[in-house]
């Protein structure tokens, strides 16, 4: 049982942590793919959000290849609530339940065939490693009222893995209990029965906060901090239509031609962001097929951008973008242009930049056919 319904709280804006791209898979589907491959499990049941369910199957299982996932279900308020979830829906039910955090997706395979081992001999096993750090107890107030003995001390991990019927009960007491607890294996020491300990890994990191994915994409082989993507886009002046750049509308006699508001300085942006994140380009994401998008203010589908840019682990350092037009005359409006792009961006002004200039007359800017726009930007890894 994959476990892969939290809600992200400490992980900030932007898409779930078990979404987030690491190493270029979503972390979720890494820790799948592990599991694909372990010859002892026979099947694997995803448990999610409330409402990602279809998005899983269609989006994370099926991409990755995952035959073993026999379902994907929605988890519950708790962590608790999302593994009894899983439980209802294991094929079987069988003999032994591997119960695996989504957002642990670095666990060595080893480890993993260890613990199923130990567990058809103990029963009940936790993955764990010892601490590193002196653990002292403190009351409300701040004040250290013990220290305990580090040498007995184990940071438990997942995979947790348990004869299902052990598992099984001990969720269905704690439940009529009301009982809950930090982990499945204190469910089954809370029934008096013994939970036998295997060594881990320190590289078997739960991502929770901003400072795990950088940890993790250093462990993963990514060391590369900052991505620069580069954007180029066309548009057709014409009759009738308004001129749209960067978000203001321009007094003009002709406007730009397109599916769209036909914004090419917003297009070409867009291209750069996608680019930066290896995750294709506009045409990919907002096809000129789809009605839905017919007349969209593009500086809604670069709100949609940030967040697949977001949604791949990257934050937006800055940008810089030169329109190409004979005429009319761009920079009386760029200061406007650049607050719209900050604004969705969700950055100071300062780090976006807007240029103009014409092609003395040359090509088909230069005879008033087109407008032009490049743009070029740079990303960070959060």
């Amino acid at each position: 049982m994959i476990v892969a319904a939290g809600r992200s709280v400490r992980m900030g804006g932007g898409s779930k942590k078990q979404y987030r791209f690491l190493g270029g898979l979503p972390v979720v589907s890494r820790t799948l793919t592990i599991f694909e491959k372990e010859a002892a499990v026979a099947s694997v049941v995803l448990v999610v959000p409330p409402g990602d369910e279809d998005y899983c199957r269609k989006e994370i299982v099926a991409p990755a290849g995952c035959r073993k996932v026999a379902a994907v279900v929605a988890g519950g308020e708790h962590r608790q609530d999302s593994v009894w979830a899983g439980l209802q829906c294991l094929p079987g039910p069988p003999d032994i339940v591997i119960v695996h955090d989504a957002v642990r997706p670095l666990v060595d395979p080893e480890i993993v065939k260890e613990a199923i081992d130990a567990a058809v001999s103990y029963g009940a096993v936790v993955v764990g490693v010892p601490a590193k750090d002196t653990v002292k107890v403190v009351d409300a107030s701040g004040l250290v009222v013990e220290t305990l003995p580090r040498d007995r001390l184990y940071l438990a991990q997942t995979p947790q893995v348990f004869r299902f019927d052990i598992l099984f009960e001990a969720h269905r007491r704690a439940r009529e209990e009301g009982f809950y607890g930090s982990d499945d294996a204190v469910l089954v020491e809370r029934r008096g029965l013994p939970v036998q300990m295997v060594h881990g890994g320190y590289e078997n990191i739960k991502i929770t906060t901003p400072e795990d994915f950088t940890v993790a994409a250093a462990l993963a082989g990514e060391s590369t901090p900052l991505r620069v993507g580069y954007g180029f886009d066309v548009h057709r002046l014409v009759t009738d239509r308004p001129l749209i750049l960067g978000g203001v509308t321009i007094p003009w006699e002709k406007g730009l031609e397109g599916h769209s508001d036909a914004d090419v300085l917003c297009h070409a942006l867009m291209d750069a962001l996608l680019g930066a994140a290896g995750a294709g380009d506009i045409g990919r994401h907002f096809p000129p097929t789809d009605e839905a998008f017919r007349g969209i203010s593009s500086l809604t589908l670069l709100a949609e951008v940030r967040k697949i840019v977001n949604g791949r682990g990257f934050g937006v350092v800055n940008a810089d973008a030169v329109v190409v037009a004979q005429r009319p005359k761009i920079a009386p409006y760029a200061d406007r242009m650049v607050a719209n792009l900050a604004a969705v961006l969700e950055l100071p002004a300062s780090r976006i930049n807007i240029k103009a200039t014409t092609t003395e007359g040359l090509g088909y800017a230069g005879r008033g056919e087109g407008i032009a726009a490049y743009a070029v930007a740079l990303l960070h890894r959060t």
